[in-house]
């Protein structure tokens, strides 16, 4: 088995990447979720890195293509289209929730206006 410099490389920066992820989560600011699912993703990664051409003709002959290289491409594509829509899906959310701060916040301003109103109309 041929070892190449690029594969020392990606080692090293995915664990430099893996423990960036651990010391958020230490800190914080990430939760356990997020954790886990960028440590497996990590993990995958090392994984091919370590091995490359045996984990793309695994893929390559679960999927049924043609080279082994394909392989990897639709399977990081479709990596990549998972994480683009949890990423829609939490931006959705937050919008939805300072939509309803902002409703709240101006239904509350407004009370607050009423009342400073009233006193003034007793003073």
């Amino acid at each position: 088995m041929t070892v190449y410099v690029a594969q020392y490389i990606a080692i090293v920066f995915i664990l430099y990447l893996l423990w960036k992820v651990f010391l958020d989560y230490k800190r914080g600011l990430m939760d356990w979720r997020g954790f886990v699912s960028w440590g497996l993703i990590f993990a995958v990664f090392i994984l091919i890195a370590v091995f490359p051409v045996r984990v793309s003709y695994e893929i390559k002959d679960i999927l049924g293509l043609g080279r082994g290289l394909d392989a990897l491409f639709v399977v990081s594509i479709g990596l990549i289209f998972l994480l683009m829509f949890d990423m829609y899906l939490r931006i959705d959310q937050t919008e939805r929730e300072i939509t309803e701060l902002t409703r709240k916040i101006a239904i509350e301003l407004e009370e607050i206006n009423e009342r400073l109103k009233k006193l003034d109309e007793k003073d």
